[in-house]
């Protein structure tokens, strides 16, 4: 049932955007009474904190899988597969991101949205120590959240801007960027 009411309220707040979301409305596209909808969840925040965990868990995961796949060598080709994964991962529903990004207030997605970073940003920032890329954590931590804060939004404004660049086009542009900064980052 819970997930049935996620899955109703995401839908409405794709649908129908964040101004009209009420817990009569995603109890009515759930096809169920607000009082049932009220044994699961207390108040419409607490569905769309829901619903915003699960989008940000779910990108996060696809990312972590597509870095751990290539946790063996730090090269240009798998910079390319891990960005290439989180194109896929935001692209797989992209008006809901533009609603948590565009509709909502900041301050309803951005511990979410933060504690996702800090799981891709960990992730780099160890597989830069462990192939030697930095030598220090500290180092590797700030270089990771440079890399990780700049790609995320190149690959956020390509899938909502839908730009007339194309996904080949901007993979080589992202990676170079990485190549070239960590080419010539002060190492750490």
């Amino acid at each position: 049932m819970v997930q049935r009411i996620v899955t109703a309220a995401r839908l409405l707040l794709v649908n129908e955007g964040y101004d009209r979301f009420a817990t009569n409305r995603v109890a009515a596209a759930a096809g169920i009474s607000p009082g049932s909808l009220y044994q699961y969840f207390p108040d419409k925040q607490a569905i769309l904190d829901v619903v915003i965990d699960q989008y940000w868990e779910d990108l996060a995961t696809q990312i972590e899988l597509s870095l751990s796949d290539r946790i063996d060598e730090f090269s240009p080709a798998n910079a390319r597969a891990v960005i290439d994964a989180l194109l896929t991962a935001l692209e797989s529903d992209p008006a809901l991101l533009r609603v948590l990004l565009e509709e909502l207030p900041r301050s309803r997605v951005l511990v979410q949205y933060r504690t996702m970073q800090r799981r891709i940003r960990d992730l780099a920032a160890t597989l830069m120590v462990l192939h030697g890329q930095v030598t220090d954590r500290a180092a590797a931590q700030v270089k990771a959240w440079v890399m990780v804060v700049a790609i995320e939004n190149l690959a956020i404004h390509w899938v909502l801007d839908q730009t007339e660049i194309s996904r080949d086009e901007l993979l080589d542009e992202a990676v170079a960027l990485t190549a070239a900064y960590l080419d010539t980052a002060p190492q750490g």
